[in-house]
């Protein structure tokens, strides 16, 4: 099992930070992670737990296609999702922290395919890498909203 885990505090109030990343999911995942081509929600109305979506990646030249779903919703606090078939888990957990929000990002590869093994340092190295680009992506773009909405700029 490799397992990552990255964290920010990001300027900005507990519910706009869930409300970006639980929220508004389809709109902006693919704003945060930009190795996701594609992106739809097979179970249509909000997120919910059961809700299930389809992405399109490609990390470091390699396309990947995972179904996956939402296990954990709970407002304004977590959300997290699991691949169908348990391959891998997300969580996104949000801590207020007086007008400052904790941000914190865990991603968790279940089992490595054995042609994969050799190769389990450098895994959890770019695990490692992305956990942390995931948290500075989604407070660079919180921050850069909640900048907008103070200078009165359209989003």
């Amino acid at each position: 099992m490799v397992r990552a885990e990255a964290s920010a505090l990001v300027a900005a109030p507990a519910g706009r930070v869930y409300a970006f990343v639980a929220d508004d999911f389809a709109r902006n995942y693919r704003r945060w992670s930009p190795e996701v081509q594609h992106l739809v929600l097979l179970t249509p109305g909000p997120l919910r737990v059961g809700t299930q979506a389809r992405q399109v990646r490609v990390d470091q030249g390699r396309r990947s296609d995972y179904r996956f779903q939402v296990t954990v919703l709970d407002p304004p606090s977590r959300v997290a999702f699991a691949e169908v078939s348990d391959l891998f888990r997300i969580d996104y957990r949000v801590t207020p922290i007086g007008q400052q929000t904790r941000l914190t990002f865990a991603f968790e590869l279940r089992r490595l395919e054995l042609y994969m093994r050799p190769f389990e340092k450098l895994i959890r190295m770019a695990a490692q890498d992305g956990a942390a680009r995931v948290v500075r992506n989604i407070k660079a773009l919180v921050e850069g909203e909640v900048a907008q909405d103070a200078n009165g700029t359209a989003r």
